[in-house]
């Protein structure tokens, strides 16, 4: 069971460093709660990484 889960952060890493760069959004200028579009994505996304490192840190972390 730890070891898929550990797989599953992992994957969630590599999906992370692909999400990071969201050229999608760079010629928006949509407002959404008052913010531009892609600083509440990376709003967004930065507390996703939070959580991932928490998870990383809590179940994937290597025991002595």
């Amino acid at each position: 069971m730890k070891y898929t889960v550990k797989w599953i952060l992992y994957s969630l890493i590599i999906l992370f460093l692909i999400l990071h760069n969201d050229f999608w959004l760079w010629k928006s200028s949509q407002i959404v709660i008052g913010l531009p579009i892609g600083l509440l994505y990376h709003i967004l996304f930065c507390l996703g990484t939070s959580l991932l490192m928490l998870f990383l840190v809590k179940y994937a972390w290597r025991e002595k």
